[in-house]
């Protein structure tokens, strides 16, 4: 079954705190990615020690996006690297063997493969439909989570304007993990009730 993989919003303030709480206290949520693109480094310095307080006191594991630096230098649980973020072998060099490094593969299997045998812990696949969060250059379709969890063990995420009323077949597909961010916190009932929405999914409910 699938689990939540929780992403922030580009832009916070202190208060988002406050939501990300709610959210965590809703249902279970296996990771938090802290995705602040549009905050520079001085502020992300700033904003994301409660957040990842928060998460790891709940024990939900703490991604940072793109840095391996920063994910270290704040105690990340792990970081996410994109195609043109740097290579998994040294990503790996600063995150050491225990914590995480995730690999952005949009839609390409080649690109996964490569990530995996780098050493990479999961692949992410996206987008699968049209996402407020990020200009979508790629569109994947379920049946590269399909292919991906038939052929190998290394657990793959589903990312890229991922509802509870889509993800149905990203399920069905094999996904082991719904990279999700608008569905919950622009959700018109609070992040609580994001987070809810999808125990159905995650089996939970």
């Amino acid at each position: 079954m699938s689990q939540l993989y929780l992403i922030t919003p580009p832009r916070i303030d202190e208060g988002f705190l406050a939501s990300l709480e709610a959210a965590l206290d809703a249902g279970p949520v296996s990771a938090l990615q802290i995705r602040l693109k549009d905050h520079d480094e001085a502020a992300i310095r700033r904003l994301a020690p409660p957040l990842i307080k928060a998460a790891q006191a709940r024990g939900v594991a703490v991604i940072l996006n793109d840095s391996p630096e920063l994910a270290d230098a704040l105690g990340c649980d792990g970081v996410h690297i994109g195609q043109s973020d740097g290579r998994v072998k040294d990503a790996r060099a600063i995150m050491g063997k225990g914590r995480t490094v995730g690999v952005t593969c949009h839609d390409s299997r080649h690109f996964a493969m490569v990530a995996g045998e780098a050493g990479a812990d999961y692949v992410a696949f996206g987008a699968f439909f049209p996402t407020r969060t990020k200009v979508t250059e790629h569109v994947a379709t379920p049946d590269i989570l399909a292919w991906w969890v038939e052929i190998f063990e290394l657990p793959c995420v589903a990312i890229g304007g991922i509802t509870a009323e889509n993800a149905a077949p990203l399920v069905e597909a094999g996904a082991d993990f719904l990279a999700v961010s608008s569905a919950v916190w622009s959700h018109p009932d609070g992040p609580a009730a994001g987070v809810k929405a999808f125990g159905a999914l995650t089996g939970e409910n």
